[in-house]
C-alpha cells in the first residue's frame, strides 16, 4: 500500500469521525445543522461563475458540495501531514496536528469566503468546532499509525 493511499484511507475514516461526533451532538443538543459547508460551495460556485442552476436545483446541488468539500479537506489534511513525515510523531503529537490541520484547512476557507468569522464564536461555538475536529485527528493518527 502506497503512503498516499494510507494517507487517503486514513483521512475518510477520519472524516467519518468527524461526522458521527458532529451528527451525535445535533442529537444530543438538538441543534440544527450548520450551513458553512453549503454556503461556502454556493460562494465557490459564484466565484467561479458556475450556474448551479434554478434556485431548487441550486440548493439541492450546494447539499450535495458542501460535505464533499468537507471529505475533500479531510482527505488533503491527512494527506499532507503525511507527506510532511507527520506519520512518525507520536500518536498524540499527531493527533494535536491532524487536528489543528483540520482546522485550518476547513475554517480558513469559511474565513476567507465569508461564510464565517471565528472571532465572533462563543465559547460553544469553539467547542461544537473543536470536538469533531478532535475526532478526526484521533481516528486519522491512529489509522496512519495502523497501516504504516
Amino acid at each position: 500500500m502506497t503512503p498516499t493511499s494510507r494517507a487517503l484511507i486514513a483521512g475518510a475514516a477520519g472524516a467519518s469521525a468527524l461526522n458521527a461526533v458532529t451528527y451525535l451532538d445535533m442529537a444530543l443538543r438538538a441543534r440544527p445543522a450548520s450551513s458553512a459547508a453549503e454556503d461556502s460551495a454556493g460562494r465557490l460556485a459564484d466565484l467561479a461563475h458556475v450556474d448551479l442552476g434554478d434556485q431548487r436545483t441550486a440548493a439541492n446541488r450546494r447539499s450535495g458540495l458542501g460535505p464533499l468539500l468537507g471529505y475533500a479537506t479531510s482527505v488533503a489534511a491527512a494527506a499532507g501531514y503525511a507527506a510532511a513525515g507527520g506519520r512518525r510523531l507520536p500518536t498524540a503529537v499527531s493527533v494535536l496536528a491532524l487536528t489543528g490541520l483540520a482546522m485550518i484547512g476547513s475554517n480558513g476557507p469559511l474565513t476567507v469566503l465569508r461564510v464565517t468569522d471565528p472571532r465572533t464564536w462563543s465559547a460553544t461555538d469553539w467547542l461544537t468546532d473543536l470536538v469533531p475536529h478532535l475526532a478526526y485527528g484521533a481516528v486519522t493518527a491512529v489509522t496512519l499509525r495502523a497501516l504504516r
